[in-house]
């Protein structure tokens, strides 16, 4: 798989689709519905940020995937150290490359670039169920630090 940083908003659009439709069929209450042209615009403007690193795997041609990385800078304060991160907003391969490497390639690429810019830290969230995305994060050896927990009133 070949893996490249892209400023294609249109194609990382599109490959959003199925991720966040599954956020929206697990949350409906939260998510809205899934509108090409505002997610499109929403990515293009981020893009404009260097902050921000979108990574687009392919193979033989064809648009497999992609990751929504954002290098952050943690200040010290009084209560933490400073440290950096690569945050993982977002990782999805299409569906007829799941479950085949090209998720775990796209990781190795973001643990290439940690290093490469002297970052050790990777962290990222994902929906409690969804136990896909939970399941690929342990494969990957991530470990949970942190939960955060929620009330309806």
């Amino acid at each position: 798989m070949k893996i490249t940083r892209t400023f294609d908003a249109d194609t990382i659009a599109i490959l959003n689709q199925s991720v966040h439709q599954l956020h929206v069929e697990l949350y409906p209450e939260r998510f809205q519905t899934y509108d090409f042209q505002k997610i499109h615009e929403f990515f293009k403007k981020v893009m404009k940020d260097d902050r921000f690193i979108f990574l687009l795997g392919e193979d033989e041609g064809q648009h497999v995937g992609f990751a929504w990385l954002e290098i952050k800078q943690y200040s010290e304060t009084v209560f933490k150290k400073a440290y950096k991160s690569i945050y993982v907003h977002q990782i999805n391969m299409a569906e007829p490359y799941k479950n085949k490497g090209f998720g775990s390639s796209l990781m190795k690429k973001i643990y290439s670039i940690a290093r490469e810019k002297e970052i050790t830290t990777i962290e990222l969230d994902y929906w409690n169920d969804n136990t896909i995305a939970e399941s690929f994060y342990e494969k990957e050896g991530f470990v949970t630090y942190r939960k955060m927990a929620y009330k309806e009133l």
